[in-house]
Formats: C-alpha cells, sequence, structure tokens
C-alpha cells in the first residue's frame, strides 16, 4: 500500500510531526473521530482501555476489527473465473474492471470482458477503450439489449477460447432500483447457465469518500444478490478510509482491493496491518 493513501489530509492540523508512544484516551478518540470512524466502532474499539493508552495496544485492538475476514484473494481452481461487477453509478466500476484485467494479465492469466452495462451507451464505449488499452478482448452489444445475454456470451466465449478470467461489467444502479436490481439476480442466474457454479465471485464496488452511505449500499446489495467481497475506490488524496471499518466489522465482508487513483496501476491489495500503520502514524502524531 503506498505510503500516506490515507490520513494525508490531517497532518497539517497538528503542528510539528513528534512521534508519541502513548496518547490519552480522549485524544486518540478525537483522532478517531477525525478519521471518520463510525463512533459505535471507536466504542468497540477502545472498550476497556485505560486513561492512557500505548500505540502498540491500540494498534493490537484495531487490527483485531479485521480479524475475522478472510481476504483470500486468489482465484479458484475453475477455468473461467467468472467475477460479476456492481455498484452504484459514480464508484469507479468500469476503471476498476480494466485495473483487474491489467492485474490479471500481469500474472499471466488471460482475462475476457462483458460489457453488461447496456444501460448506458457510454458505459460500453468506456469499456471497450479500457479493453484496447489493457489489450484484452470484449463482448459488447449496443444499448438496451439484455445485459444477461451479454453474460451469457462472454462466459460461453471465455469457456470456447480457454480464457482464465471473465469479468463482467453491470450497470451502476441504486440499492433502491427494484427493476435494475431483478435485472442484477437475472445475470447472475444466467452465469450460472453459461458455466456451472459462476459467477464464482460477486464483487460490490464502493466509492471511498462515501462513508457510512457506502456502508448503507452494501447492506442492501448483500440482500439483493450477495456480496463475495470489496473493491473501494477514491482513497487517494484525503480519503479518510473510516468506511473500511465499518464494511469489514459491520458487514463482515472481505475489502480485496483498494483503488488509490485514476490511472491503470492505481489499484492494491488491501492490506489490513499497512492501513492501521498508517493510521497509528496519524494518531501518534503530535
Amino acid at each position: 500500500m503506498k505510503k500516506g493513501v490515507f490520513f494525508g489530509g490531517l497532518g497539517g492540523l497538528f503542528g510539528s510531526k513528534t512521534k508519541k508512544e502513548i496518547l490519552s484516551f480522549d485524544e486518540i478518540e478525537d483522532k478517531l473521530i477525525q478519521a471518520d470512524i463510525n463512533y459505535g466502532i471507536i466504542e468497540k474499539a477502545m472498550d476497556g482501555l485505560s486513561a492512557n493508552i500505548e500505540k502498540k495496544q491500540l494498534r493490537h485492538r484495531l487490527i483485531m476489527l479485521f480479524e475475522h475476514v478472510n481476504n483470500d484473494i486468489k482465484p479458484i481452481d475453475d477455468k473461467p473465473y467468472v467475477q460479476l461487477i456492481f455498484g452504484v453509478n459514480g464508484a469507479g466500476k468500469t476503471t476498476t474492471i480494466a485495473k483487474l484485467a491489467n492485474l490479471y494479465k500481469k500474472e499471466n492469466k488471460s482475462v475476457i470482458l462483458g460489457a453488461g452495462d447496456t444501460f448506458r451507451a457510454a458505459a460500453i464505449e468506456q469499456l471497450d477503450k479500457w479493453a484496447k488499452i489493457v489489450s484484452v478482448p470484449i463482448v459488447k452489444t449496443k444499448q438496451g439489449h439484455d445485459a444477461s445475454a451479454v453474460a451469457y456470451d462472454t462466459i460461453s466465449s471465455a469457456v470456447a477460447k480457454d480464457i482464465d478470467i471473465v469479468l463482467i461489467d453491470t450497470a451502476g444502479r441504486l440499492q433502491t432500483q427494484k427493476n435494475l436490481n431483478k435485472e442484477l439476480q437475472k445475470i447472475g442466474k444466467v452465469c450460472n447457465k453459461a458455466k456451472d457454479g459462476s459467477p464464482h465471485r460477486k464483487l460490490l464496488i464502493l466509492d471511498g469518500t462515501q462513508g457510512n452511505s457506502a456502508v448503507a449500499q452494501a447492506k442492501e446489495f448483500k440482500d439483493i444478490i450477495g456480496i463475495d467481497g470489496v473493491i473501494v475506490t477514491k482513497l487517494d488524496g484525503t480519503a479518510m478510509g473510516g468506511s473500511l471499518f465499518a464494511i469489514s466489522n459491520e458487514l463482515r465482508l472481505p475489502i480485496y482491493y483498494i483503488g488509490t487513483g485514476e490511472k491503470i496501476d492505481d489499484i492494491e491489495i488491501f492490506v489490513v496491518e499497512d492501513f492501521i500503520d498508517q493510521l497509528m502514524e496519524f494518531i501518534y502524531e503530535k
């Protein structure tokens, strides 16, 4: 994880950056609130701690909030390995698909994209451009056509061409849009018809700047189609990343990757210890 991805915008608020190893309960509570962490989670993390808290003690408590999640990002041994990608408009879904395709290619995996967002013509065009940039094949149709048919054709093409990874885009949707969410459920069922057991992974793309609303979105999507894991985008600049705690702790969902910018390589595996260490640097600076 790039140093300074999180908490970069708050360091200047506290003057010189002298490191301390012990801070008061109130000082730490204030810092965690500024880091955009839900107060209920802050209470859970600090329950029973003394008036003065050592850095290593707090670090252990915060890491524990992620302990129940298994972040195994490796594709299972089933070919093609089908991943269905969904989320609300503006979360960075299409760009994230391109980043994933690029990552898999670097691992010497073959990849095919399915332009299943047939709701917006611009989405098809955008994914097509990314496919050219990353040099991977794409299955696409015209705006308004059946998205589940695109999913079926993409998986069938992957089977015929012995492709390793299938990444299927879907229309950006609010968790409250019933018709689009029924379509998402249909796509999931059609994937299973094209390849038994697929989609193998259902990934929700969340905008990391949205805070608690991102958690609300995740709760709804979890009920609609189920979620295997989350990719959190837009965690560059001054983004706090406090929603990561809620996603993991409240929803018990693994966070596989984080997006740290708009370039094709601006995606990283989410490593809990690295994230917490950055938070520790922010908290224990005075």
